[in-house]
């Protein structure tokens, strides 16, 4: 049988959402994809073995270090019938608190937590302040006054299909570079700014990187149109800086 798992996580204290390997090799470091899997086979009672686990999970989308979720969707395959919610309590029980499991369902075994995936919400957040305060957290704080009319022109030019090349980084593995956005809005609450993203794939880093070239635009007071230049470019070098990925968050995989 085939599950899915909604999960949760505050991603700072995890190397990613998958599973590293060097050489062939796991490398030692925390993952969201090596808690869930310690979690479900210790669960499921199977023995976890290093590069070889029994309980194998597949994720909507990777996320980068640092990267925060709200909507990660995982699949796993198992023969025998799980009881979600009292599966769902142990599960949480045991994850630590920066890690919790929030729904279990049984899927059809065509579904694929990645490939099945119809678009890909993100959202990030910053600070909009000159002074610190003590519950900033790690979040982004732009100290300059930003134009929250001008911003939002800007990613007009981001709607649609595009090369999105400009936006990527070095690390992208998938040759492709042409996704589908159908939104991008910017919005602000207090001193609170939050960017929305929503589109069928997204590239390696591409949405901190996007943000980052909308802090170049605002930040150096260019054109609203240097976005569109940018994105027609299909040049890294052209774009912004990638801004931190502590306020970033995937907020809904869509099937």
């Amino acid at each position: 049988m085939r599950y899915a798992l909604d999960v949760q996580y505050i991603g700072k204290n995890y190397y990613g959402s998958q599973i590293q390997f060097e050489d062939g090799k796991e490398i030692d470091k925390p993952t969201i994809q090596g808690e869930l899997e310690k979690v479900l086979c210790t669960l499921l009672e199977s023995k976890t073995q290093i590069n070889n686990r029994p309980i194998k999970t597949i994720f909507s989308g990777r996320t980068d270090k640092g990267v925060n979720s709200l909507g990660q969707v995982v699949h796993f395959d198992y023969d025998k019938e799980i009881v979600a919610s009292k599966f769902i309590y142990q599960m949480n029980e045991i994850l630590s608190d920066d890690i919790s499991v929030n729904n279990l369902r049984v899927v059809p075994s065509s579904f694929h937590a990645q490939k099945s995936a119809k678009t890909r919400y993100y959202r990030y957040e910053l600070i909009n302040r000159r002074f610190k305060q003590a519950f900033d957290g790690d979040i982004l704080r732009v100290k300059y006054e930003l134009n929250i009319e001008r911003m939002q022109s800007a990613l007009n030019f981001l709607l649609g299909e595009h090369d999105f090349s400009s936006f990527k980084s070095s690390g992208t593995l998938n040759p492709s570079k042409v996704c589908f956005i159908t939104r991008a809005e910017v919005e602000k609450l207090g001193d609170r700014v939050f960017i929305h993203l929503e589109g069928n794939r997204f590239l390696y880093n591409m949405v901190r990187t996007i943000v980052g070239t909308l802090l170049e635009i605002e930040g150096h007071h260019l054109p609203v149109e240097h976005m569109k230049e940018v994105l027609e470019a299909k040049d890294r070098r052209k774009a912004g800086q990638t801004v931190s990925p502590n306020g970033l968050t995937l907020m809904k995989v869509s099937y």
